[in-house]
């Protein structure tokens, strides 16, 4: 199981294997940033932090409870009625914590 991190900041794809203790994660960085296409089938994309990076998530994070918390969050923060897309409210390195615990 990964998670993709993109990046509008590159103008080329570049793919990097980070080692976590728990798991590997892949961090994607691509020009394809919010084009809708580019979600693998069984995944959904996330925005987190202040720079609202976007991240591409397992549908199976939806089964944990932390995850559920935190989007139980992300709805008393922002609602359901706005255009921002999935927005979590926390910063990326409590969300990546948040991963890796996951995992």
């Amino acid at each position: 199981m990964a998670i993709w991190k993109t990046s509008k900041s590159t103008s080329t794809p570049t793919t990097t294997t980070t080692t976590t203790t728990t798991a590997s994660a892949v961090s994607l960085k691509c020009s394809s940033f919010g084009r809708r296409n580019d979600v693998p089938k069984g995944h959904f994309a996330v925005y987190v932090g202040e720079s609202r990076t976007r991240y591409i998530v397992p549908i199976t994070f939806l089964e944990n409870s932390l995850f559920q918390r935190l989007l139980q969050k992300a709805e008393e923060e922002f609602g359901f009625q706005h255009d921002m897309g999935l927005t979590l409210p926390c910063d990326e390195q409590d969300f990546c914590s948040l991963v890796a615990m996951i995992r």
